[in-house]
């Protein structure tokens, strides 16, 4: 177990161990301000030993960026003056923090009825294959939101976080230009090739970087699947995936976030090597794994009712020795059971 808790260091990022929680949607934020229990939630986990807390997805400023009133807000005087007791939490606790910055692009309705003043947005109005909810972006909805994820950038740098996360995964607005099935445009922000649809993310991630400076460390999660696909892959051999990534590394990211299902699961034929695996192998940069740590089921299934059972840490430690990834993304446990990185420490099995 000793590698996954030896610190970790990239330029604003100083962490005691490999252990990130992942970001977890939590929807407990009223009218998007993060009250004292969400300061509260955070820092039960830093006390807990996490080494590095990434939030969950919190939004732009950009009015139809959210289907839920509870999301949290990434702008506004209220929302921000709550995040900022989060971060000190997290800091008082022992902890490091970003959030997770997020625009959800086109989606379903709320199941309570809310809806967002404006109607939802993204690169075609698709929210996946067959189903419009919304519209196509403008050149200046573009450039407006690219300047927003590039506030939010600057005020997570500004409350003292540590780093911050870009959601480009799981089929939200990112993702929406990445992938062919909700990327119809025949702009420069799409294309029949999957780097001539990272246009958008490229200059969402070099606004980023251009607002906090290059010693801030800046995270990209990406996903291949999809909630609406599950076996889909943006790219589909390890070529692609370097004409994919590179990129986006150029364009400022340090550590790509690559979200599957299932860890343990190659990525490509004739390898084991999982995606965090092949990203790191192909970018040449940091990566976070991360699926169904520490359990033998995958979280899609907790949706449909289906348990999991804490499972072997072996297969983990194998693939962290060998080098694969850097660091290991945690969601249900964490969730669980804020002490599940302290209890791993002293080999006691996580309930």
């Amino acid at each position: 177990m000793d590698s996954l808790f030896r610190p970790f260091n990239l330029k604003s990022l100083n962490i005691k161990n490999r252990i990130v929680m992942a970001p977890m949607t939590r929807s407990f934020s009223p009218d998007g301000v993060p009250t004292d229990l969400v300061a509260a939630y955070y820092a039960k986990r830093a006390q807990g030993e996490v080494g590095l807390i990434l939030s969950e997805g919190t939004v732009i400023e950009r009015v139809a960026s959210s289907n839920d009133p509870n999301i949290p807000h990434f702008y506004g005087t209220e929302a921000l003056a709550g995040w900022q007791k989060v971060i000190d939490g997290v800091h008082n606790a022992g902890g490091s923090m970003g959030p997770q910055i997020w625009h959800m692009g086109v989606m379903d309705d709320h199941h309570s009825g809310w809806l967002p003043a404006e109607p939802f947005e993204g690169p075609s109005g698709f929210g996946r294959p067959g189903f419009k909810n919304g519209k196509a972006m403008t050149d200046s909805d573009i450039a407006d939101t690219i300047a927003a994820f590039g506030r939010a950038a600057a005020d997570a740098k500004r409350l003292g976080f540590d780093t911050l996360e870009l959601h480009g995964a799981h089929g939200y607005l990112i993702d929406q230009f990445f992938w062919e099935e909700t990327n119809q445009r025949t702009d420069i922000f799409g294309g029949k090739t999957l780097p001539e649809r990272s246009r958008f993310a490229i200059e969402v991630i070099k606004e980023v970087r251009k607002q906090v400076g290059e010693e801030f460390a800046v995270i990209l999660r990406l996903s291949q699947w999809k909630p609406s696909a599950n076996t889909n892959q943006l790219a589909k051999t390890p070529q692609e995936m370097e004409a994919w990534l590179t990129p986006l590394a150029d364009a400022g990211v340090d550590i790509f976030h690559c979200s599957q299902r299932r860890f343990w699961e190659p990525e490509f034929d004739g390898s084991d090597l999982n995606f965090a695996g092949w990203a790191k192998k192909v970018s040449g940069k940091a990566t976070i794994t991360v699926g169904s740590i520490g359990l033998n089921g995958e979280f899609l299934a907790a949706f449909a009712g289906e348990s999991s059972q804490p499972a072997s840490l072996d297969e983990l430690v194998r693939r962290m020795d060998r080098g694969d990834f850097d660091l290991v993304a945690v969601g249900r446990p964490l969730l669980a059971d804020p002490a599940w990185t302290k209890k791993s420490t002293s080999n006691v099995q996580p309930n």
